[in-house]
């Protein structure tokens, strides 16, 4: 039998994560039809996707910053100053990143991340659905993911599939 001896690091290491990185896109590749078979297409990178809304003296009224994936688009960071809420400006933002996903980089889906004191009433009535609830995280909060199909119109609840 061969005895094998390791040593374990826990510093953050950029160079180590890159390389982790690399091997687990190949082993996920080598592993998953799907993968392979978006390599070398231009729904394998992650492109930003940022829509702005600056009020009359041209400062941040709100914005958001996702990015879109193969066929999703990831809401990131969705927020609207508290001037200005109740303009219908988060919803505004939304409806645009949405489009621009949908019309110009042929996304079908759409999915974002909220925490219970957040959002997550915001996203139902734009036609999101909760897919996954998380209690505790982090201590005495609840996050929420939700998802919609791209093309329904906001406020109108998904179809079932």
């Amino acid at each position: 039998m061969v005895s094998r001896m390791f040593r374990m690091e826990t510093e953050v290491d950029k160079d180590r994560r890159d390389l982790l990185r690399i091997r687990l896109r190949d082993t996920n590749t080598a592993a998953s039809p799907v993968l392979r078979a978006l390599r070398g297409t231009p729904g394998e990178r992650e492109l930003p996707l940022h829509v702005w809304v600056l009020d009359a003296a041209g400062e941040l009224a709100g914005g958001l910053v996702g990015h879109t994936w193969t066929a999703w688009l990831h809401v990131t960071y969705l927020w609207v100053d508290e001037r200005h809420r109740g303009a219908s400006l988060g919803s505004r933002l939304l409806a645009q990143a949405e489009r621009v996903a949908r019309e110009e980089r042929g996304c079908a889906m759409s999915r974002v991340e909220t925490w219970d004191f957040q959002a997550p009433e915001f996203y139902r009535k734009q036609g999101y659905d909760v897919v996954c609830v998380i209690p505790d995280y982090p201590p005495g909060i609840t996050e929420y993911t939700l998802t919609k199909r791209l093309g329904q119109r906001s406020g109108q609840p998904a179809r079932p599939r």
